[in-house]
């Protein structure tokens, strides 16, 4: 990704260093759009022919942005913030408020390298 600024719903316009990032996102529901494969194939799926919900579906549709690599960790417990405060230990950065508007976490998307 380069250097951009993406308008990110209610967040507002937020820059975006060019470089590698993480997303740490979950996904509960057990049956319909809300599992987990239907929720990660909908945040991928053409911007075009969706209509923007999460943070994450704002970030995507910049036509820098690539997705690379996608885990999936199928568990019947909410970890997603203990997932987030790992990386936070190790990141270089993160984009306050972004994907944690349900929780107390300061982020959930993380600026890894400019690689």
């Amino acid at each position: 990704m380069e250097d951009t600024k993406i308008k990110i719903g209610a967040l507002g316009t937020i820059f975006f260093k060019k470089g590698m990032y993480y997303y740490v996102g979950s996904a509960m529901g057990n049956k319909g759009s809300s599992t987990l494969l239907n929720r990660v194939k909908r945040h991928v799926s053409d911007p075009i022919s969706k209509k923007n919900h999460w943070h994450v579906d704002y970030f995507l549709q910049e036509h820098n942005a690539i997705v690379i690599k996608i885990f999936l960790i199928p568990n019947s417990e909410k970890i997603e913030c203990l997932i987030s405060k790992e990386i936070l230990g190790f990141s270089k950065d993160h984009v306050k408020d972004f994907g944690c508007s349900d929780c107390k976490c300061e982020s959930h998307l993380y600026y890894l390298s400019d690689h």
